[in-house]
């Protein structure tokens, strides 16, 4: 999160394996439709039986936007956002929507530049969008929660909020030893990428496999522990994922993601007072984050 209030560093789908793949999916699987079915993942993050997207046909017929095209859109757009160069991103947001408007994890993003630029109202509408397309988009449902809790709809934030902190209510390794570090790291954060986006499709079992091989190459990283901890969360596993969040805190202590989900698994559970104890201590290091104070609102009430 690094000082940012929203949750957004965990919904990065990976597109390194377009760079090395596009000629041979092109090129080998041009004649069976499965690979139109691959390609239409890799590409643009369409798959028919995923909740949180949907199907666009095929992109080089009936005057689609060609798959390079909503790559770079992709691409240019995401590295905007992460800038923090917002005007930029929306534009190539908003062009990506045309053609691909049921993309939760872009609609999250575009909701987010709207709260940053504090159009409130628009960046609220954005997230249901989001959620609309995907309704257990637990970054969200968080985003979404604290965007009512600005617009001073504090009984909605606290629906919101309590509504995503209990979603799962409703539902022999080798050695690494000879590896280069810096080899490693990088190993490391393409696992990391492909796990997001496994986990952006909702597929919870791929997505902790993924982080769990980055974790055999850099254990100690506490960004990908956290990961692996929503991952756990979200699959109902919640002493794993409490586990998880702590090996987090102690790799860094830093990382406030690692405290404020740590929080919001405890708030889930039930257990209000280890939640606000772990969203204070999450004060202590970034005492202006916007998150942790609407998150300790929502706990305050739970004890009185």
């Amino acid at each position: 999160m690094r000082g940012f209030p929203f949750f957004y560093e965990s919904a990065l789908p990976s597109f390194f394996l377009l760079v090395c793949s596009k000629d041979l999916l092109l090129n080998s699987c041009e004649k069976i439709d499965f690979s139109w079915f691959l390609i239409d993942i890799l590409w643009g993050g369409v798959i028919n039986f995923s909740p949180q997207t949907e199907s666009h046909g095929r992109y080089l017929r009936g005057g689609r936007v060609s798959m390079p095209k909503l790559d770079e859109l992709y691409k240019q757009g995401t590295e905007a956002f992460e800038k923090k160069e917002f005007d930029k991103a929306e534009g190539y947001f908003k062009i990506f929507l045309e053609t691909n408007p049921g993309f939760a994890d872009i609609l999250n993003k575009l909701g987010i530049i709207y709260h940053q630029t504090n159009r409130l109202e628009l960046a609220a509408r954005t997230f249901e969008k989001a959620l609309a397309v995907n309704p257990k988009y637990t970054e969200a449902s968080l985003n979404l929660a604290i965007t009512y809790s600005d617009l001073r709809n504090y009984d909605r934030a606290r629906e919101v909020f309590e509504r995503a902190a209990h979603f799962k209510d409703e539902i022999g390794e080798p050695s690494t030893a000879g590896i280069d570090p810096f080899v490693k790291g990088k190993l490391a954060d393409e696992h990391l990428r492909l796990g997001n986006m496994y986990y952006d499709l909702q597929l919870l079992d791929e997505s902790i496999e993924e982080y769990q091989k980055a974790l055999r190459l850099s254990p100690n990283f506490a960004d990908i522990i956290t990961q692996l901890g929503i991952a756990y969360r979200d699959k109902g596993m919640y002493d794993e994922a409490i586990k998880e969040f702590n090996h987090a805190k102690i790799c860094n202590p830093k990382y406030i993601p690692a405290r404020l989900h740590l929080g919001i698994t405890y708030y889930s559970q039930g257990f209000y007072g280890l939640a606000e104890e772990e969203w204070r201590e999450a004060l202590v290091f970034d005492p202006d984050n916007s998150a942790v104070r609407t998150y300790l609102n929502f706990v305050k009430n739970q004890n009185t």
